[in-house]
């Protein structure tokens, strides 16, 4: 088990990390790509929030089970509740003090080709549509 430090940008949102780190993921969905999302799968008891929760603001689409959490204050996209796994956090490994990211290998998972279901999506969201 590693533990980690982290926090947005401006250190208003302060959070532990605790996990054995084997690999780091990507996501081709489009939310993931256009932030450039490197992330941490992490089991919800592994991330504590030491400080800042008033200043998380939450950011849902589509199905509305992914919870992406950014900091009001700076806009840093801290972590998110996972919608495939939603007993899961995605960390922003960038968030994490000390921690290499070239040393962990990256695996690309499929984000893109999840259902869209809102009726009102972007025609820019990829993935088989149901209505």
């Amino acid at each position: 088990m590693q533990v980690f430090e982290g926090s947005c940008h401006c250190g208003t949102v302060c959070f532990r990390v605790t996990a054995a780190v084997t690999e780091i993921t990507t996501c081709d969905c489009s939310l993931c790509s256009m932030r450039n999302a490197l992330m941490l799968k992490v089991p919800e008891q592994a991330l504590t929030l030491l400080q800042g929760e008033q200043s998380l603001t939450l950011y849902q689409w589509n199905t509305r089970r992914a919870k992406h959490y950014f900091c009001k204050h700076c806009g840093i996209y801290v972590f998110h509740r996972k919608r495939a796994a939603p007993d899961h956090f995605g960390v922003n490994v960038f968030c994490l003090e000390g921690f290499d990211h070239a040393s962990v290998p990256v695996r690309a998972t499929e984000g893109a080709n999840m259902t869209v279901e809102d009726p009102d999506a972007r025609v820019e969201w990829p993935g088989p549509r149901t209505t």
